[in-house]
């Protein structure tokens, strides 16, 4: 295939389109991976808006011999997307729900319409797409197709195939042909029709089947037949069984079969039409059974899958040893007990918790007499949630090794029968101890004979390039022997590919070909997937061997073994990949935006390229780099990423220090240098307050301003009171009740020094009416502002001089408190990874005692020693926006039960993500009209909703001033709405 068309065949072809299309490297190399080990630079990226925008790059494909790659989220394991031809991203536009018919059970939609988006659509109607792979809340119904996705209920749902009813598609030479089921006298009216390409397809499948002798051969070599998930090739076993080519079948004849599972390599989909349940009984309980070792677990599978579960997985140790280093998992270990070597997890849904009851008791009574596990808990309501979070997260926290040896998908999607896997497993497990001196991770979905099992293998070597390559072939022989499938849920790919002929011979290899061959003769679809494959261990995005020198940096990357390391945790899985709709904060730009480069994937991939990639002729440094600073650029540094990434890719971490690199070969903008100085401008301006806000908030003069600082002139800036929180500390009078309960420090950040002092001024008030003396120690700067524009040093310094100033002060008798979760949670997050070597065990032994003051006022009340009835007993409603570096590091929860004092008021808790602000992001005017679109996601519209009588609060003061200027609604501190629930 010729894949080098001239530069201006690509322009002209651009110009035709109505969407983007994109030649540049930068872009390029954000769609050079995806959730697989691999790495191909694309020949170019189109973002298509219509139909005809895809028959025009069908059309040119075609005429140049070029390869085109469907695209959806791209969280393929086996590089279905990865390839050097045109991408085609289909998740920004072809995003529709075409029809939904809920009395005939039936949904029509585009190729990027996300599966729990599309199920959001359905349950008014009473339905739902039952498949759901674990990356739901992104995966789309495109990538679902192509990979004939299934998931963790297929003992219930089966596969994405068995729902596909019709399929509307684009062939390989542009025509656009709808494909549905077909009576044998329906199939024969399509083998006798005009002379085209879709007549030929059907005539050519016609004399593939209809021979008796390939129909034996796939009978024989084919995957067993009682293997659900068996994605291996072309489904041509199933096509088989219709009744045009089985006289005593009547079964129909369905194409849809065949694209379900073909990765894009036979057509483009612009859209499916699918059947759907009814929705299942309300009640969800499951059995988490812990047992000793993966093998008991698998026995006990076979006992689980007699009870009409809905799903049976496993999660094995290392897993589990995993969720302890993710902030995010690290509370779903509630249930664990001792240390198991295995848990499995089996749902049943009854109308009541008896009924779900009823069967679990049956089923560990069958557990137990068979000797098999130790603890049997039953969990329901939010606690299910919290289970299937974890064995979802599987994938991400699987890379969250730090180092080079890492879990790699190599063997991961192997399946055979039931019965045969705890057999199976333990001889997988023997050859690759013995031939590999290999160790294993197991988890997934054993009720449907298939656990994902990765092994350890260091792919930055020769010795691990080569085992991974060996590995797969071993494996391959094993599987044949049980004739499960390679490929159970995740596909061919590049990955198993090259192994296919060994699968099903080299007689059914042909006929896959073949397949390939009449449906698109000049192999523009997805090539080199599923058939003609290169080596499985070529294109890897590790390169064996590869010697990379670590730079020099600030921050203490200890613990990923180096900043590249940081990179390099993101194994592409696309959780930051999510929409508003799935909740989180991870990550508002790309949620805003939707465009692939605003992930937190395309920035940790571009990073990593920039480091091991060297500098340029041009550059002075790896820092140099233009393609980085780009990808940064709206990066809002938010710490969604460093709880909701499975990999914890800390990006404000990698942000801060790249940008500090970056600015001492290229200088510190004069805007960066003014916002990370705020607090020494803001303690100049404190000596005329009257002055600042005469400028400032005069709206005329504000808006000449703002530009002339780089700011947008539709920004309002905070104003400043009269006298700043340290002065009136010095002056206020204690109240009688302080030191009676306790005494804790106050953190005078600079935010609420010269800002938000009416906010300092009520916490103390309100900590002394509870009884606690307030002391302000002597402290510099946060160093918030300064770590927001990646000026690090300064930070360092400040943060390092704080340390210094509480040495020995801080203490679990008298912790430190702060009313702005940016200022205080410095102590919690960066101070342990930029703290000197003499001051590293002081900033560990701090840290969990420098908190929020709503998280204090709670441990203090459910340590018994504040009371509700020290506040009013009327109702009050609030609902609560979460600061982004709250949710991150220690929960809203705290803020929660503070507000919940009173005992009539009641707290909900916004469905939002970041505000949109991020400390001066949504001030500056190249970035203000973002800030507003993040802001109108969730927060605004929520906001704008609720009743004037209702409060919202707020705990950081990017956020309340973004509400105000976003909403014209006054949002509260927290420490506010408590201050004035006192009883007098």
């Amino acid at each position: 295939m010729t894949v080098s068309p001239s530069v201006e065949g690509l322009g002209t072809l651009a110009q035709q389109l109505e969407g983007e299309f994109h030649t540049g490297e930068f872009i390029r190399r954000i769609y050079s991976t995806d959730a697989s080990a691999y790495q191909e630079m694309p020949l170019a990226v189109a973002i298509p808006r219509s139909e005809d925008d895809l028959i025009e790059i069908i059309r040119y494909a075609h005429e140049q011999g070029v390869g085109i790659i469907p695209r959806t989220a791209g969280t393929s394991l086996a590089g279905q997307v990865v390839g050097h031809g045109i991408v085609v991203d289909v998740s920004r536009h072809f995003t529709d729900i075409l029809e939904i018919n809920g009395e005939e059970g039936w949904v029509r939609c585009q190729p990027g319409v996300i599966r729990n988006e599309l199920n959001d659509a359905l349950r008014p109607h009473g339905i739902l797409f039952g498949p759901e792979t674990s990356t739901q809340n992104r995966a789309m119904i495109g990538g679902m197709l192509g990979n004939n996705s299934c998931g963790s209920n297929s003992i219930k749902y089966g596969s994405t195939r068995d729902h596909v009813l019709e399929v509307t598609a684009l062939l390989s030479d542009g025509s656009k042909v709808v494909f549905g089921s077909l009576t044998p006298d329906e199939f024969a009216a399509k083998c006798d029709g005009p002379e085209t390409l879709e007549t030929r397809i059907y005539r050519e499948i016609r004399d593939l089947l209809g021979d008796t002798a390939n129909q034996e051969e796939i009978r024989k070599n084919f995957p067993h037949p009682d293997i659900p998930r068996r994605n291996t090739g072309y489904a041509l076993d199933l096509l088989m069984d219709a009744g045009c080519f089985d006289p005593n079948s009547e079964k129909l004849f369905h194409f849809g079969k065949l694209i379900a599972g073909s990765e894009g390599t036979l057509c483009f989909v612009l859209e499916v039409k699918l059947h759907c349940d009814p929705l299942p009984p309300k009640v969800d309980g499951l059995l988490c059974a812990q047992f000793a070792t993966v093998d008991e677990a698998l026995r006990a599978t076979q006992l689980a899958i007699r009870h009409e579960c809905f799903a049976c997985e496993l999660i094995d140790h290392y897993i589990l040893e995993c969720t302890e280093r993710s902030i995010e998992h690290r509370e779903n270990r509630f249930f664990i007990e001792s240390k198991p070597g295995a848990v499995l997890v089996t749902e049943f849904r009854k109308d009541s918790q008896e009924q779900v009851l009823e069967v679990t008791k049956k089923l560990e009574a069958e557990m137990r007499e068979a000797g098999l596990g130790y603890a049997y808990p039953v969990l329901f309501g939010e606690d299910t949630v919290k289970i299937w979070n974890l064995r979802k997260a599987g994938l991400g926290l699987l890379s969250n090794m730090p180092g080079d040896a890492k879990p790699v998908p190599v063997v991961e999607d192997t399946c055979v029968r039931v019965e045969d896997l705890p057999e199976y497993i333990a001889e997988f497990n023997r050859r690759l101890k013995e031939r590999f001196g290999l160790g294993c991770v197991h988890y997934a979905h054993a009720g449907s004979g298939e656990i994902h099992l990765r092994p350890i293998i260091d792919l930055k070597t020769e010795d691990g390039n080569r085992m991974f390559r060996e590995v797969a072939q071993t494996v391959a022989e094993l599987v044949r022997e049980y004739r499960g499938s390679l490929s159970g849920e995740h596909g061919d790919g590049r990955l198993r590919g090259e192994f296919l002929e060994t699968m099903i011979g080299a007689k059914n290899y042909a006929l896959v070909q073949a397949v390939k061959k009449s449906w698109d003769p000049k192999g523009i679809f997805n090539p080199n997937k599923i058939v003609g494959t290169p080596p499985m261990n070529s294109s890897l995005r590790f390169k064996p061997g590869q010697v990379t020198k670590e730079p020099a940096t600030i921050f203490d990357w200890s613990e990923t073994k180096g900043m590249l390391g940081a990179a390099e945790m993101c194994n592409g899985s696309g959780d930051c990949r999510k929409t508003q709709l799935a909740g989180g904060t991870m990550c508002p730009s790309y949620m805003a935006s939707r465009e692939e480069k605003d992930t937190t994937r395309a920035r940790a991939n571009t990073l990593r390229n920039a480091l091991t990639g060297g500098p340029k002729e041009a550059r002075k440094s790896v820092f140099d780099n233009p393609d980085v600073k780009e990808v940064l650029d709206l990066c809002l540094s938010c710490k969604g990423c460093k709880k909701e990434c499975p990999s914890t890719v800390d990006m404000a971490k990698l942000k801060a220090e790249f940008m500090q690199h970056y600015y001492e070969i290229n200088g510190v903008p004069l805007r960066s240098k003014m916002i990370a100085s705020f607090a020494r401008s803001q303690k100049l301006a404190a000596k005329a307050p009257w002055a600042w806000n005469l400028l400032f908030g005069t709206s005329w003069i504000r808006r000449i301003l703002n530009p002339m600082v780089g700011f947008h002139p539709d920004r309002t800036i905070p104003l400043l009171p009269k006298h700043t929180f340290s002065f009136w500390f010095k002056k206020h009078e204690l109240h009688a009740n302080a030191g009676k309960v306790g005494k804790v420090w106050f953190f005078n950040d600079e935010f609420t020094n010269f800002n938000d002092v009416h906010v300092g001024i009520k916490a103390v008030e309100l900590l002394e009416r509870l009884g606690y003396a307030v002391e302000l120690p002597e402290h510099g700067e946060s160093g918030r502002t300064w770590l927001s524009k990646g000026l690090v040093h300064e930070a360092k310094k400040l943060i390092n001089g704080n340390l210094r100033a509480l040495q020995g002060k801080v203490t679990a008798e008298q912790p430190m408190v702060g009313v702005e979760p940016s200022g205080i949670l410095t102590f919690r997050d960066e101070a342990l990874d930029l703290a000197e070597a003499d001051l590293k065990e002081t900033a560990r032994e701090m840290a969990p005692h420098c908190m929020m003051m709503e998280t204090f006022l709670a441990s203090e009340a459910a340590a018994g020693r504040i009371h509700s009835d020290s506040f009013t007993d009327r109702h009050q409603a609030i609902k609560l926006h979460g600061h982004c570096f709250q949710k991150a590091l220690v929960g809203t929860s705290g803020s929660v039960e503070a507000l919940r004092l009173p005992q009539n008021y009641s707290v909900e808790v916004i469905p939002s993500g970041c505000c949109g602000m991020a400390g001066s992001f949504g001030y500056e005017k190249e970035h203000y009209e973002l800030s507003q679109k993040v802001g109108n996601l969730v927060l605004f519209p929520t906001v704008r909703n609720t009743p004037e009588e209702t409060v919202i609060a707020a705990p950081g003061t990017s956020c309340r001033h973004q509400i105000h200027d976003g909403t014209g609604r006054t949002a509260l501190h927290p420490v506010e709405i408590l201050h004035a629930a006192l009883k007098d």
